[in-house]
C-alpha cells in the first residue's frame, strides 16, 4: 500500500476485481498537482495480473495535435481493427492517419474506440491508464470519455488521472459523467511519516512541522520542499506557511531549482520542453543547431528534473511547465525555431509547422500558408479542434489585411465547427474589422447566424439568416435561396421568441428575392412552395408543395441534400396531410443520420420518425426510439430532448409523465429560445385531457395554443385544431366548435387526402345534427381505413360508438366501442382504451381491461435490442444504434434469453413476447 493510501488502493482493488469477474468500470481520479494519482496508477498497474496495460500520458504541448492521444493508445491494437464495422473503422483509421479516408465525424470515432478496445480485451482483461487529461488534446478526451460512459460488461476499465482546476488551468472538469475519486492531501500522520522517511539528518521537529504546513499533505510537496533547503530556510519552525496553492508552489519550487543551473543547461532543457515527442535524437539535433553541447544536460541529470536515454523524461510535468515558462519568450522563440529547422516537413509537415509558427517572431506568410496546409490535413483526419487552433495562429502570422480577414473567417468557421463560439465570435471580429466583400459579408453573417442558433437556440438567428440571404443574392443566387429556406426554419423554431423576424418576415424577404434558375432544386420548390403557404395561405401553398415534397422523396437526393433538408420536407409532408411521404422522408432522415454519424442529427432525426410511428398507431416502437433519444443524448453529455418521449405518453395518456414531460420540455425549449414548443405542450395537454375525457381542460388548454395570427408550422398547431374541435364539442360549446372547425377545414380541404378529409369528416360530424353526423362518421371511418394512421381510426370508431350509445343504439355502438377498444388496447393507447372501456360497461358489455405489456421485466436497454434482433441486425449494429459495444450487446443478449426462455436469435424472433416499453 501506498504510504496513507489504503483506502484508495481498496477501492481500487475491488474495481480490477469487477473487471476480472467480467464487467467494465471507469474513473476519475482527480486532485491537485503532486497529490499522487500518478503513484495510484502505478499501484493498479502492479495490482493487474492478467491484464493487458495501455498507458497513455497528456503532453501539454501536443494539446493542439488532434487524436495524439488516441493514437497512443489505440495505435498498439490495431491487429483489432477488421473486427469493427466498416464505417466505424475507416474513421478511427483516418483519425490515426492509418487510412487515406474523408474527414471521419468523431462521434464514429468514439463509437470505433469503444469497439476497439472491447475488442482487445476479448482474450484478457484490458486496463487503459490515462495520466494529465488536462493536457490531453480534445479530440481524444471526447473520444475516450465517450467511450468511458459507454463501457458495460466488455472487462474494459479505464482510469483518468485529472487535475483538480486552479489557477494555472482552464478550469475544465473533463472527462464528466464519470465516477470519481478525490484524492486530498496525507494526514498530519501518514505526512511527517513520508517526510522521515527522505530527510537526511537530524531536523528539527518545529521545520518539520513547518513543511507539513507548507506542503498540507502533499507528497510530492513533501518531497520536494527540503531538497535543496536547509533547517535555517524554515526559520526554526517559526515561518508562516505560504497561502498559495500547492500547484503554484510546485512550480515556483521547480522554477527556483531550474534558475540555479547554468545557460546551457538551460536551454537544452528549454528545447527538451518545447518538444512533446520525447525524441532524443530531434533534441541533440536542435541543440547542435543552438550551438549546446552534450554535456549541457548533465546538470539537469544530476539534480533529478530530467532523465534522456531512450526517450527525454521529466520529472514531473510540472517541471517541464517550469522550464517552458520561466524562459524569456525570444528564448522559447529560438527554441522552436531550431526544433522546425530539423524537423522534417515531408515526414511530419504538423509538428514543423507547429514549431516554426512558435519560433517566428513576426508576421511570415511562409508560415502561414504552412498551418492553412496543416489546418486541411487536420480537417482531413476529423481534426477540427486542431485546425481551428491552426487557422487561428495562421492569422496572428499574417500581416497583409485581406488575407488576415479571409484567414480569421476560416478560423471563425472552424472554431464554430468543434463548438468554440467564444473563440469564434472573437476570430469574426477579427475579419470583421476592415472591409469585407459581399461573399465574406455573407459568409460572416451566416456565421453570426450560426453562432447566435447554437448558443441560444436563437432568438436572434432568424434575422442574422435574413441579413445573410441578402448578401448572398448579389454573386450565388442558390445559397441565398437556401438561407432564405434556413431562416423560414429559424424562425419555425424560435416562434413568439423571435427577434423581429418570424415566418412571415423571412417569406416576405424571399419572395422578394430572384426567382430559381432554369431547372428549379428541390430545395427551390420547398422555398417557393413554403412562400407561398405562409403569405397566400393554404390554397395557393398546397399545390407547389406537393411537387417538392415528392422530389424529396425521389432517389435523387444526395446525402448532404438530405441532412439538410429531409427535416423542413418531412414537415411540410405533415402539412399535406400526406403520411406516406412522411413515412418515407422520416425514415430516410434517420437512416442518413446514422450511417453519416452526425450525431448531433439523430436527435431531430429520431423524434421525427417518433411522431410518424405514434401517429401510425406503432406506440412500442415509438417508445424504443425515444429511449434511444435518451442513449444518444447520454452517450453525447447533452441535454436529452423530451418531445419524442411527450408524443409518446401523450397518446398512451399517462397523465402523470406526459404532465411532468410538458413541464419539463417547456422550461428547456424556453432556455434555448425555442418558443414554439409552449404550441407542442399545449397539444399534447388538449390530446392528454381528451383521452381521459376531461374536455373542459382540454379546451382550456387548446384555446391557449390557438393564437388565430400563429403559423401553422410544424403539424402541432394543426393538430391543436383537431383536437380543440372535440374539446368543445364534448364541452357543450358547439359553436365554439364551429368556429375552430372553419379555421382547420382551411387546411384539410386543400390537401384533399384520406387522412384530411377523414379527419375533417369526423370533426364535422361531431358539430352536425343526428342524420348528418352519421354519415360523416362513417365517411370519416372509411378514409382513415385508407390511411396508416391507426390512432385517428381508432378514435373515429370511438366517436361514433358514443354518439350511436347516446342515441340509444346498442347493438351499433356495441360494434364501434369494441372495436375502438381493440385497437386501442394493441397500440398501447391506455387512456383512450379506458375511455372505450366505460362506454362499453354503460351499455352492458363486460370488459376485460388487459393492456398490452411484454411478458418479462426487460430493461429499456433489452427492449431496444429485442427489436432490433427482430429486425434482422447483426451485434455490431445493434451496438452501434445503441452507442454500446458489441461485446455489451452479448451480454444483454444472455440475459434477455434467460428472462424469455429462448435460447437463440432464431427462437428470440419467433417469440411473442418481448416487446419494446
Amino acid at each position: 500500500m501506498l504510504q496513507g493510501r489504503g483506502s484508495e488502493c481498496e477501492q481500487l482493488d475491488r474495481l480490477l476485481e469487477a473487471v476480472r469477474a467480467g464487467l467494465s468500470r471507469a474513473l476519475v481520479v482527480r486532485g491537485e498537482a503532486g497529490v499522487g494519482k500518478t503513484a495510484l496508477l502505478e499501484h493498479l498497474a502492479e495490482k493487474a495480473r492478467g491484464f493487458h496495460v495501455s498507458r497513455i500520458t497528456g503532453v501539454q504541448s501536443e494539446m493542439e495535435l488532434a487524436f495524439a492521444g488516441l493514437h497512443q493508445l489505440c495505435a498498439p491494437m490495431s491487429d483489432r481493427l477488421p473486427y469493427l464495422p466498416d464505417l466505424q473503422r475507416d474513421a478511427l483509421q483516418a483519425a490515426l492517419g492509418l487510412g487515406s479516408g474523408p474527414a471521419p465525424d468523431g462521434f464514429l470515432v468514439a463509437l470505433a474506440a469503444l469497439g476497439l478496445l472491447g475488442e482487445a480485451a476479448r482474450e484478457r482483461p484490458l486496463l487503459c491508464l490515462v495520466d494529465d487529461v488536462q493536457w490531453l488534446d480534445r479530440a481524444s478526451m471526447q473520444a475516450l470519455a465517450f467511450a468511458a460512459r459507454r463501457l458495460q460488461a466488455e472487462s474494459v476499465a479505464i482510469i483518468f488521472a485529472a487535475r483538480t482546476p486552479d489557477e494555472w488551468s482552464d478550469g475544465s472538469l473533463e472527462p464528466t459523467g464519470l465516477p470519481e475519486l478525490l484524492v486530498e492531501g496525507l494526514p498530519d500522520a501518514d505526512a511527517r511519516a513520508l517526510l522521515h522517511s527522505v530527510l537526511p539528518g537530524s531536523w528539527d521537529e518545529q521545520v518539520l512541522d513547518r513543511i507539513i504546513a507548507e506542503a498540507r499533505g502533499n507528497p510530492l510537496a513533501l518531497l520536494e520542499l527540503p531538497k535543496g533547503s536547509t533547517p535555517v530556510a524554515f526559520a526554526g519552525g517559526f515561518g508562516m506557511p505560504d497561502a498559495r496553492a500547492i500547484t503554484g508552489r510546485l512550480w515556483q519550487i521547480y522554477a527556483e531549482r531550474i534558475a540555479l543551473l547554468p545557460l546551457e543547461t538551460r536551454r537544452l532543457l528549454l528545447a527538451a520542453a518545447a518538444e512533446p515527442s520525447g525524441d532524443p535524437i530531434l533534441l541533440w539535433r536542435a541543440a547542435e543547431q543552438l550551438g549546446i553541447g552534450v554535456d549541457a544536460a548533465a546538470p539537469a541529470i544530476a539534480a533529478g528534473l530530467v532523465q534522456i536515454s531512450d526517450r527525454v523524461r521529466f520529472h514531473h510535468p510540472l517541471v517541464r511547465s517550469g522550464v517552458y515558462w520561466t524562459a524569456s519568450s525570444a528564448d522559447r522563440r529560438g527554441a522552436h525555431h531550431a526544433l522546425a529547422e530539423v524537423t522534417d516537413p515531408e515526414v511530419d509537415p504538423d509538428r514543423h509547422a507547429w514549431h516554426a509558427a512558435h519560433g517566428a517572431s513576426g508576421a511570415d506568410e511562409r508560415v502561414a500558408v504552412m498551418l492553412e496546409r496543416s489546418a486541411d490535413r487536420a480537417r482531413g483526419r476529423g481534426g477540427l479542434a486542431a485546425a481551428a487552433a491552426f487557422m487561428a495562429r495562421s492569422v496572428e502570422l499574417t500581416l497583409d489585411p485581406a488575407r488576415r480577414r479571409q484567414r480569421a473567417l476560416a478560423a471563425a468557421q472552424a472554431s464554430h465547427q468543434v463548438g468554440s463560439p467564444d473563440a469564434a465570435l472573437r476570430l469574426l471580429s477579427i475579419a470583421e474589422a476592415g472591409p469585407l466583400d459581399q461573399f465574406q459579408r455573407g459568409e460572416a453573417d451566416l456565421l453570426r447566424a450560426q453562432i447566435a442558433y447554437t448558443i441560444e437556440r436563437g432568438s436572434d438567428a432568424p434575422g442574422l439568416l435574413l441579413k445573410a440571404a441578402r448578401q448572398f443574392e448579389s454573386y450565388d443566387m442558390a445559397r441565398a435561396r437556401e438561407t432564405y429556406l434556413e431562416a423560414i426554419s429559424a424562425a419555425m423554431f424560435t416562434g413568439s421568441l423571435a427577434g423581429g423576424v418570424g415566418q412571415l418576415e423571412a417569406a416576405e424577404a424571399a419572395r422578394l428575392a430572384p426567382s430559381a434558375a432554369l431547372h428549379a432544386r428541390p430545395v427551390d420548390l420547398l422555398l417557393d412552395g413554403t412562400v407561398a403557404r405562409l403569405l397566400d395561405g393554404p390554397a395557393a401553398g398546397v399545390p407547389m408543395l406537393k411537387p417538392a415534397v415528392n422530389a424529396f422523396c425521389g432517389s435523387d437526393i444526395s446525402e448532404e441534400e438530405g441532412l439538410r433538408w429531409l427535416w423542413m420536407a418531412g414537415v411540410t409532408a405533415v402539412y399535406l396531410w400526406d403520411h406516406r411521404s412522411w413515412d418515407v422522408l422520416s425514415a430516410r432522415y434517420l437512416k442518413l443520420a446514422r450511417e453519416s454519424g452526425q450525431v448531433t442529427t439523430l436527435p431531430l432525426a429520431l423524434t421525427m420518425r417518433i411522431a410518424a410511428q405514434v401517429l401510425a398507431g406503432e406506440l412500442s416502437a415509438a417508445a424504443s426510439l425515444a429511449e434511444e433519444v435518451r442513449t444518444v443524448s447520454e452517450a453525447v453529455g447533452i441535454p436529452t430532448p423530451s418531445y419524442g418521449a411527450l408524443l409518446v405518453t401523450a397518446w398512451q395518456g399517462h397523465e402523470s409523465a406526459c404532465t411532468d414531460l410538458a413541464r419539463a420540455t417547456v422550461a428547456e425549449a424556453t432556455r434555448r429560445g425555442e418558443g414554439n414548443v409552449a404550441v407542442g405542450r399545449r397539444w399534447a395537454m388538449t390530446l392528454l385531457w381528451n383521452s381521459l375525457g376531461r374536455y373542459k381542460d382540454a379546451l382550456a388548454a387548446a384555446d391557449q395554443a390557438l393564437d388565430p395570427h400563429h403559423p401553422t408550422e410544424i403539424g402541432l398547431h394543426t393538430w391543436t385544431l383537431v383536437e380543440g374541435i372535440e374539446a368543445a364539442a364534448r364541452s357543450g360549446a358547439l359553436g365554439h366548435a364551429a368556429e375552430i372547425l372553419q379555421r382547420m377545414i382551411e387546411l384539410t380541404s386543400p390537401s384533399g387526402t384520406d387522412w384530411a378529409m377523414g379527419i375533417e369528416a369526423r370533426s364535422r360530424a361531431l358539430v352536425s345534427v343526428a342524420a348528418a353526423a352519421e354519415g360523416h362518421y362513417r365517411e370519416a371511418i372509411d378514409r382513415l381505413s385508407c390511411t396508416p394512421v391507426r390512432g385517428e381510426l381508432a378514435r373515429a370508431h370511438l366517436l361514433y360508438g358514443e354518439w350511436l350509445r347516446r342515441g340509444r343504439r346498442r347493438q351499433a355502438a356495441r360494434e364501434q366501442l369494441r372495436t375502438a377498444h381493440e385497437l386501442f388496447t394493441a397500440m398501447g393507447m391506455e387512456a383512450f382504451a379506458e375511455r372505450a372501456a366505460r362506454e362499453l360497461v354503460a351499455i352492458g358489455v363486460n370488459v376485460s381491461r388487459r393492456t398490452a405489456k411484454i411478458a418479462s421485466e426487460l430493461t429499456a436497454q433489452e427492449a431496444q435490442i429485442v427489436r432490433l434482433v427482430r429486425e434482422g441486425r447483426t451485434n455490431p449494429e445493434i451496438a452501434t444504434q445503441l452507442f454500446i459495444s458489441p461485446r455489451t450487446v452479448e451480454w444483454h443478449l444472455g440475459k434477455i434469453f434467460g428472462k424469455l426462455g429462448v435460447t437463440s436469435r432464431r427462437q428470440l424472433q419467433r417469440s411473442s413476447h418481448g416487446g419494446s416499453s
